[in-house]
């Protein structure tokens, strides 16, 4: 094999792996964090503190690497002692904290944090601001810092915050003022329009979905049997490709192609955020990587005549239950669900178009080339592969180390 093409194989595999969305989370030493979630009745969170500090204020021996049977006896004792030393109140009122689940939160290459969730009680009306009281583990460590992370506020613009910090307490300053009142409709649902705009760009499996059907938007065939289309322009061969004339039709079809696959993942997004009808996640994240292989198969083999459209919306249906997952695990709910709908499907076409933008005009100046025809073809041989490795993974929940095997081999 050319070792050109090896290195291009390998460097296409590796980047998309690479390129899988991870939870990254950084924790810093001497730092424990508190998360908020604000919704329009009600308030809960977690505080997520290091078995380090732990040992150290309670006196007690957790490992660093903590096993759920070893912290088990202790976690009545530091629920208590978490208890007296965080508290929200407003106008003098005090707002029960209720610690519920405990949680292990394993970090690569740090040492293990305790996440303690809980509801705020007493939040059927939302006050106008919370003082908010956290001086855990400033006793045995004056240089220690509380770190206060707003989750999650539709009204206040914020739906999936996990890094932007809202205030620190220290030593002395153990005390700060939380405002709810700078808040509004316009802010929550900008912020849905900024998460799905970000969901698609970080959604390799969409965006190859997307590639798949693009790549054959800048030529046609002449004759259409079914059959396996020639690698290049040859007009003596039986099954042809030609480049298309004009820019303004080849875009607009493929803009109504896109335009299905929005309509259809609009129907199933709603239908699973009001759970009206769900399917397993597992599957519908399996089918959504094998709809990246239908649709670049049919570039090889047309199974339908000029109607890719039709690959889009069935497939479309699929792509909407993996977005509500996404909106599932960003813990939107009941919260403005019309608005949220209406801006996070009206991100992910924004944040389509903006990809659509800058892969159709490289491919319609590369059109006329006579290896085209192959780009077209080697690159939805590699979607196809690509597909494969994902449906396999998600479907059987199995990790395989396809870059390395490929190193092995070629």
């Amino acid at each position: 094999m050319n070792s050109l093409l090896k290195l291009a194989i390998l460097t296409l595999f590796n980047f998309s792996l690479l390129m899988v969305p991870k939870l990254a989370n950084a924790h810093e030493a001497n730092h424990t964090y508190v998360f908020l979630r604000v919704y329009e009745n009600g308030v809960n969170g977690r505080l997520e503190i290091s078995a380090k500090d732990t040992n150290k204020e309670l006196g007690i021996d957790l490992n660093e690497e903590i096993q759920e049977a070893e912290l088990t006896p202790y976690i009545p004792q530091i629920k208590k002692y978490l208890e007296s030393n965080f508290s929200l109140t407003s106008n003098g009122l005090l707002f029960p904290i209720d610690f519920g689940e405990t949680k292990i939160l394993a970090l690569d290459d740090e040492d293990d944090y305790i996440e303690f969730h809980f509801d705020v009680k007493k939040t059927d009306i939302m006050p106008d601001y919370f003082d908010i009281t956290y001086s855990p583990f400033f006793k045995s460590n004056s240089n220690h810092k509380g770190v206060l992370i707003i989750e999650y506020n539709w009204k206040a613009g914020i739906v999936d915050n996990h890094t932007l910090i809202a205030e620190i307490f220290t030593k002395g300053d153990e005390t700060k003022q939380l405002s709810l009142s700078d808040v509004s409709l316009w802010k929550g649902f900008v912020a849905m329009i900024k998460l799905g705009i970000w969901h698609i760009w970080i959604g390799l499996d969409h965006i190859f979905f997307l590639l798949a059907l693009v790549l054959p938007s800048v030529v046609k065939r002449n004759n259409f049997q079914g059959e396996v289309a020639v690698l290049d322009y040859d007009s003596s061969e039986k099954s042809q490709w030609k480049p298309v004339a004009k820019f303004k039709p080849a875009f607009l079809y493929i803009l109504k192609i896109v335009t299905f696959f929005t309509i259809a993942h609009s129907i199933t997004l709603a239908l699973a955020s009001m759970n009206l009808f769900t399917l397993p996640s597992r599957y519908v994240e399996s089918i959504i990587a094998f709809s990246i292989a239908i649709a670049a198969l049919h570039n090889i083999i047309p199974i339908f005549k000029s109607e890719e459209w039709v690959i889009a919306f069935v497939f479309g249906l699929f792509h909407g239950f993996g977005f509500a997952g996404v909106l599932g695990e960003k813990g939107l709910g009941g919260d403005y669900m019309i608005l949220s709908l209406l801006g996070f499907n009206g991100g992910v076409e924004i944040g389509q178009l903006c990809i659509l933008a800058v892969i159709f005009p490289i491919l319609y100046f590369m059109r006329v080339y006579k290896f085209y025809p192959k780009v077209l073809h080697y690159g939805s041989g590699f979607l196809i592969l690509i597909s494969l490795h994902w449906t396999i993974e998600r479907l059987f929940e199995v990790n395989i180390p396809i870059g390395r095997w490929l190193s092995s081999i070629l």
